[in-house]
């Protein structure tokens, strides 16, 4: 059952990205337009998560999502969390790494939905792109997710907290929200299974942007981000391989 459920979830996978990609070209020329056609890409894939795989999620500490646009600072184990937080959060752009944009269909809905491409290969350049559009999101009244480690981390490991999220919150006068999850032991890294479960989330206070410096600010985001971790890993089918 479980190889069935997973071939049902990435056959509409395939045919809902081929058919919202016709959308998103000419609602990419409405303001947010790309953005909201995106949403119902994630929210539908959510919805087959969870009524057909079986993976379903809980929230802890909902009420402490701000009412203002804010970065959101997400641990990232798996790409259930890409899905998720465009359920649990209003209208964002992501920080990824450019090479995604040149993915067929997916990769170009990114670009269309203003998602900002960063070349990781250049550490000078990619800051400079962070920044330059970041602000330029910002101004047009989106949130931004960043995920600080840069990449997937395994279950049970911590990779290193980047500045890049503290720098913009400074910059941009963004509180950021910190957010820690277990969503690989579900939705191991590069798998074609999805397990069933529940996934646990838990969304901290928002870390005013002049709490302190870049570094302050980053290292108090980690920090919290671990030390939950701890509180919620080791549950899923997956974990013990990746712990």
């Amino acid at each position: 059952m479980l190889l069935i459920r997973n071939l049902i979830y990435w056959l509409v996978l395939v045919v809902a990205t081929l058919v919202l990609f016709t959308l998103i070209i000419p609602f990419s020329l409405i303001p947010k337009g790309a953005n909201r056609v995106g949403r119902c890409w994630a929210l539908l894939l959510m919805w087959l998560l969870k009524n057909v795989v079986g993976l379903k999620y809980r929230v802890i500490g909902v009420e402490n999502i701000p009412t203002r646009p804010s970065i959101i600072c997400s641990k990232h184990q798996s790409g259930w969390e890409t899905l998720a937080l465009q359920e649990l959060f209003p209208l964002h752009v992501f920080v990824a790494k450019r090479e995604l944009f040149k993915i067929p269909f997916f990769g170009w809905g990114l670009k269309l939905a203003k998602t900002i491409g960063i070349d990781r290969s250049n550490r000078r350049e990619a800051n400079k792109q962070l920044m330059e559009q970041g602000l330029a999101r910002k101004k047009e009244g989106f949130w931004i997710a960043i995920f600080p480690e840069g990449t997937r981390v395994a279950p049970g490991e911590r990779g290193k907290y980047k500045l890049g999220a503290a720098r913009m919150a400074k910059m941009f006068e963004m509180d950021m929200v910190p957010i820690a999850l277990n969503s690989g032991e579900f939705w191991p890294r590069n798998s074609f299974f999805k397990y069933p479960g529940e996934i646990t989330v838990v969304i901290g206070e928002p870390i005013a942007h002049d709490s302190g410096s870049a570094e302050e600010l980053m290292a108090k985001c980690g920090h919290w981000i671990e030390e939950q971790q701890k509180q919620i890993s080791g549950i899923g089918p997956k974990a013990a391989k990746a712990v």
